[in-house]
């Protein structure tokens, strides 16, 4: 960090967009983004184009190589913005299941003082079987957290500089991480916030292994029960 970084007035918000083989897409995904905040894309060990296009239009891009999963790259996205001073960042899918002129509502919640914002799709606009999956895993991460959470495992979210501050030391690398952090929110008696987002699908290519999902998300909920007990810090 320069000595004009560190003197510069803190900035307000960062978009965050984590991206694997997105070629294809994150290019509409970054010019839409930037007409409400800068862009920082991770490039999770992509095998295309996505690091050269997502340069070519303007965004700021760090590499990991190799792959290191969802949850890595959120985390370095995350030290960027407190190295850089920024108050907040919002994280968007790469791959065009978040529609950037929402962010204004994410907006909205921060400047009354939310930590942790999450967009909340509707399970019945999405196709089978992940309709059933996210609304089985809603109904058992709320009774873990003792309070009803709508939608643990949305990407479209937005996370306060002291939210940020508290997910660093996570030990969790892929998808597992977004929903840890809820347990941290709530445990830390921060602000959570929901915003109402539009549901979008169009043929994109998941990139979660079920059986591996499934596995690793009944441990993060016997770990959301612990957090929230006070277990672990």
């Amino acid at each position: 960090m320069t000595a004009n970084e560190t003197n510069s007035p803190r900035k307000p918000v960062l978009a965050l967009l984590p991206a694997y083989n997105e070629e294809k897409r994150i290019g509409d995904v970054i010019m839409r983004t930037m007409e409400f905040l800068p862009v920082l894309v991770v490039d999770d060990g992509s095998r295309d184009e996505t690091a050269g296009i997502s340069r070519l239009i303007g965004a700021e891009v760090i590499s990991h190589s190799p792959n290191q999963g969802k949850g890595a790259a959120l985390l370095t996205g995350f030290r960027y913005a407190i190295e850089n001073g920024f108050e907040a960042v919002v994280t968007l899918d790469a791959d065009g299941q978040h529609d950037p002129d929402e962010l204004p509502l994410f907006l909205a919640e921060f400047t009354i003082g939310a930590d942790l914002v999450i967009g909340q799709r509707d399970f019945r606009k999405m196709p089978f079987p992940r309709n059933f999956s996210n609304s089985f895993g809603t109904w058992m991460f709320s009774r873990a957290l003792g309070q009803y959470c709508p939608d643990n495992q949305s990407g479209y979210r937005l996370y306060s500089r002291r939210m940020i501050e508290a997910s660093l030391d996570s030990d969790e690398t892929n998808f597992e991480f977004e929903v840890e952090v809820i347990a941290r929110c709530v445990a830390l008696d921060y602000n959570l916030r929901w915003v109402p987002i539009q549901t979008i699908y169009a043929g994109e290519t998941s990139h979660i292994k079920p059986l591996r999902h499934i596995r690793h998300f009944f441990r993060v909920v016997h770990r959301t029960r612990e957090i929230v007990r006070g277990s672990i810090k």
